[in-house]
């Protein structure tokens, strides 16, 4: 037997006594002489919807604990940057003991990649509901993007720092990685129709660097003097640097093409189904197709 919980989580099997109280124990099933499903299906059911749905409460408790203290230290963060979120002033805004955060987070650097990880998906929520908006138009979209992108960074310049000037090889939240994963698909939709000039991972990794360090640039300068022009100045070099004006006719840019099929390749490997091909033969094939886009 499984219990789905409200949040999505799956329980099979039974939690030990020592892990409910004693007004939520029922019976132990007893499977002497019987498989285990049989016996799930004797009179003990009950006791065991109950203590499973014991365990889905306490699971659901601890994670609407954890978002709140996370919502606690992110007013702390946006307030007074990340001095201001150590582990008492957040246990005591959050009302619980040190103790307990240390639970929740094991240390002050636990906390912090946490509320890294809630700076991402405040960002891409905000990324994907704006582009849902914009034009069916992928060059367009990048352009949205980049803005999208700066802005959320003067808006939230303490969690912007947290994010991308604190980062580490390797350890980035899954919400970065979905961040990332979304560029890659603009830029892929771009090559798809013929607007791309160099491969999307090329493009990929130079808009990324050149949004990143725009951004901290203008988090650097004092608001008073900021000029948002150099951006906006960046922003048109460097797409136009990885973008054509136009599709180029079908058949006639055998770059264009390569590019185009590379980039499926990518949303095949990355979303999609796959290829049927070997790891070698794929690696062999998109180098090809990156030599033929020049």
């Amino acid at each position: 037997m499984f219990l789905f919980c409200r949040d999505g989580g799956v329980f099979g099997g039974v939690p030990a006594d020592d892990e409910v109280p004693a007004g939520h124990r029922g019976p132990a099933p007893t499977t002497k002489g019987v498989d285990r499903c049989s016996a799930l299906n004797s009179s003990t059911d009950k006791a065991l919807i109950r203590k499973m749905r014991y365990r889905c409460s306490m699971n659901e408790g601890r994670r609407a604990a954890r978002r709140q203290v996370l919502q606690v230290a992110a007013e702390l963060l946006e307030e007074g940057g990340s001095e201001a979120v150590s582990t008492r002033a957040v246990a005591a805004a959050a009302g619980i003991t040190a103790p307990a955060l240390y639970r929740m987070f094991d240390d002050k650097d636990g906390l912090l990649a946490e509320l890294a990880a809630y700076g991402f998906e405040r960002y891409l929520a905000e990324k994907r509901e704006a582009l849902a908006l914009t034009p069916d138009d992928p060059v367009a979209d990048l352009y949205r993007g980049w803005d999208l992108h700066v802005d959320f960074g003067l808006r939230h310049p303490a969690f912007y720092m947290l994010m991308y000037g604190t980062v580490r090889p390797g350890q980035r939240p899954p919400a970065a990685d979905e961040a990332h994963a979304l560029l890659v698909e603009l830029l892929s939709r771009a090559a798809d129709a013929g607007r791309l000039r160099v491969p999307v991972e090329q493009a990929t990794r130079v808009i990324h660097a050149a949004t990143t360090g725009a951004t901290l640039a203008l988090i650097g300068e004092e608001p008073s003097v900021r000029d948002l022009t150099t951006s906006a100045r960046l922003r048109d070099t460097v797409i136009a640097s990885v973008t054509t004006d136009s599709p180029a006719p079908p058949g006639s840019d055998l770059a264009s093409r390569a590019l185009a099929l590379d980039a499926a390749l990518e949303t095949a490997l990355t979303t999609g189904p796959g290829v049927p091909l070997r790891d070698t033969e794929t690696a062999l094939l998109r180098d090809w197709l990156q030599r033929l886009a020049g």
